[in-house]
C-alpha cells in the first residue's frame, strides 16, 4: 500500500464517494415509493447486468472471467452469493418502501460485528477481550430492541447477516469485483426479466406505465449499484483496511440521519439504548482494530 499523501487523499475521496452514496441511497428508493419492491429489485438486477456488460467491454475485462466460468465450484458459490445479495437488496428496498430506514441503518451498523462473529464461529479466529465486549454490546442492544418492540428487528438482522455472509464468501474467492457482480446478477437475470414481463402483463409493472421519470429511475438501478462499487474498489486499493473500515460507518450514519430528521421515523428510548450499545461496541472495535494495525506496522508483521 502506497504511503504517498496524494494516493491516500485519492483513496479517501473514493471512500467518501462510495460510502456517502450508499448512505443517501434511501433517497433514491423513496422516489420509487409507488413501485412494488419486487419490481424495483427485478429492474436493479436487469440493468446491473446491462451496465456490467458495458463496463466489462469498455475495460476489456471479459478475459478475466474465463477462469471463473470454467470452475463449477466458483460458479456454485457465486450462485449462493447471488441469492444472498438479492435477498439483501430486496429487504433493503422493502425497508425504505415501508418507512423503516432506521432499521436498515441499524443492520449496517451491526454488520461489522457480525463479521467478527463469523470470524470466530466459521473461521476459528480467536477474539480478544475488546472484540468480545463489542459483540456482546451489539447482542444486548438487539435484544433490548426486540423486547421493547415485542418482536425481533428482522430487517436489521437479515441485512446484517446476509451481507456479512455474502462478504465472507466473496472474500474467500479470487474473483474480480466487477466480474463477480456481473456473474451473480446474470444468474438472476432470467428470473428478473420474467418478473418484469409478468408484472407488466398483469398491470402491476411500473416500467413505461407510470411515466418517463419512473422508467428512467428504474433504469438508474444499474448505475446506482455499479458506481459506488467501483469507487469502493478504488478506495480499497489506496487505503489501509483499518482506515477503510472507519469510513464504512459513514453510510449507516447518513441513513440514520435521513430516517430521523428527513423521513420523521420514530426514534424511541428503546432505539436510543440499542444504538447506544452498538455505537459503543463499534467504538471499542474500531479502537482495537486501529491498535492492532499500528502494532502490525511497528513489528513489520504480515497482514491477514
Amino acid at each position: 500500500m502506497s504511503e504517498d499523501p496524494a494516493h491516500f487523499r485519492a483513496g479517501a475521496g473514493y471512500a467518501l464517494a462510495a460510502f456517502g452514496f450508499w448512505g443517501f441511497v434511501p433517497a433514491y428508493y423513496k422516489l420509487l415509493d409507488g413501485v412494488l419492491p419486487v419490481d424495483v429489485l427485478a429492474h436493479r438486477i436487469v440493468w446491473t447486468v446491462v451496465i456490467g456488460a458495458l463496463l466489462l467491454s469498455w475495460r476489456r475485462d471479459w478475459g478475466r472471467l474465463v477462469p471463473v466460468l470454467r470452475s463449477p465450484r466458483t460458479l456454485a458459490t457465486l450462485l449462493l452469493t447471488a441469492l444472498l445479495v438479492s435477498t439483501n437488496w430486496l429487504v433493503f428496498i422493502y425497508a425504505v418502501d415501508t418507512d423503516r430506514v432506521l432499521d436498515s441503518s441499524l443492520g449496517y451498523y451491526i454488520n461489522p460485528l457480525v463479521n467478527v462473529l463469523f470470524g470466530m464461529t466459521l473461521l476459528g479466529e480467536r477474539l480478544n477481550r475488546a472484540r468480545i465486549i463489542a459483540v456482546v454490546l451489539a447482542a444486548l442492544g438487539t435484544i433490548n430492541l426486540a423486547f421493547s418492540m415485542g418482536r425481533l428487528p428482522w430487517i436489521a438482522l437479515v441485512l446484517a447477516f446476509s451481507f456479512g455472509l455474502y462478504g465472507l464468501l466473496r472474500k474467500r474467492m479470487e474473483v474480480p469485483v466487477l466480474g463477480g457482480l456481473f456473474v451473480e446478477t446474470a444468474f438472476l437475470f432470467p428470473l428478473a426479466l420474467g418478473a418484469i414481463l409478468w408484472l407488466g402483463a398483469h398491470d402491476q409493472g411500473a416500467f413505461l406505465t407510470q411515466g418517463s421519470g419512473i422508467s428512467w429511475l428504474l433504469v438508474a438501478g444499474g448505475p446506482v449499484t455499479m458506481l459506488p462499487l467501483l469507487w469502493f474498489t478504488q478506495a480499497a486499493r489506496r487505503l489501509p483496511l483499518t482506515v477503510l473500515g472507519l469510513f464504512q460507518y459513514l453510510g449507516p450514519t447518513l441513513s440514520f440521519l435521513l430516517a430521523v430528521f428527513v423521513y420523521d421515523e420514530a426514534f424511541t428510548r428503546a432505539h436510543a439504548i440499542t444504538f447506544g450499545c452498538i455505537w459503543t461496541g463499534l467504538a471499542i472495535f474500531s479502537a482495537d482494530s486501529f491498535r492492532q494495525s499500528r502494532r502490525i506496522r511497528r513489528l513489520g508483521l504480515p497482514r491477514s
